[in-house]
């Protein structure tokens, strides 16, 4: 992921910012954690090198068999069809997740302006997913700005109430005004949609530590430095209060700037997670200890 890279990482300050105060409200105060899934973005060979044994032929098959998930960029490019669709859930275990990104055509292309025939031709598609759907995800353009809000309020309105969506707006402005951004939060909770965290280099600004639902969907972005490892003791520490204040779900994928360590972060994190929680997620067999 090229977003938010920056060529000097020792630069950067990764402290992670305070809890925003609204993140409190929509949590329970009571323990009450039901799924935790922890996942790469690419199942692919050429992405994720060194992570396949040799002679593995089917990819996802095998991806399926280390990870409980994966954050599905392949539908932000195409539309599948149902017996595609149909064909990796086969290829999955039982708890497998995918989290499919919004068509492209929706954010991107359209930016969110009449956009009621797409979002149902995408939504009836992904329906094939079926019960090995997680969380659908909309990632808005970095120059998607708050002087289009009504085409966001547009969307929150018509998207179906029963397939869960986060969303990842990735424009400063958003965030840099406290009327925008509460705004926002509001329209968020009244729909139940959650609020995407992306933690990268280069835009701190994505880090507004705001949940809008019980959920936290975490987008990590590795910067190809010593400090990819480090920042995940911050994070297990964040998730830690989170859980303690009625966190009920965690979503957190693991990308790099160039993928090179991407498995082997997941997997670290994995145990981190396993080991303060007593949860038992599938540690991946190449890197177990």
């Amino acid at each position: 992921m090229k977003f938010g890279s920056v060529t000097t990482p020792d630069l950067v300050d990764f402290t992670l910012p305070p809890d925003h105060p609204g993140t409190a409200k929509v949590l329970s105060g009571k323990k009450n954690l039901k799924k935790v899934y922890v996942g790469c973005a690419k199942w692919n060979k050429a992405d994720l090198k060194k992570f396949y044994p040799k002679g593995v032929k089917d990819e996802l098959a095998y991806y399926a068999t280390q990870f409980n998930c994966i954050e599905l960029n392949a539908t932000f490019y195409s539309h599948f069809s149902e017996d595609q669709i149909e064909m990796w859930r086969t290829k999955v275990p039982e708890h497998f997740k995918f989290f499919p990104k919004v068509h492209q055509r929706i954010s991107h292309i359209k930016r969110l302006n009449d956009v009621a025939e797409s979002v149902a031709y995408y939504t009836e598609g992904i329906r094939a997913f079926k019960e090995k759907m997680g969380m659908v995800f909309l990632q808005l353009h970095d120059n998607f700005k708050p002087k289009t809000m009504d085409r966001l309020e547009q969307f929150c309105d018509l998207w179906p109430k029963d397939i869960p969506i986060a969303i990842e707006l990735r424009n400063t402005e958003w965030f840099n005004d406290e009327v925008v951004a509460e705004s926002v939060y509001q329209l968020f909770e009244q729909h139940r949609i959650t609020n995407i965290i992306t933690d990268t280099a280069g835009r701190r600004d994505l880090l507004h530590m705001r949940l809008t639902t019980p959920t936290a969907f975490v987008r990590y972005v590795g910067a190809n430095h010593i400090s990819d490892w480090s920042r995940m003791d911050d994070w297990l520490e964040r998730i830690k209060t989170w859980v303690d204040g009625g966190l009920e779900n965690l979503y957190f994928f693991v990308h790099q700037n160039l993928e090179k360590e991407s498995p082997v972060l997941a997997t670290k994190f994995i145990e981190m997670l396993n080991a303060a929680f007593g949860l038992e997620i599938k540690v991946p067999d190449r890197f177990s200890k």
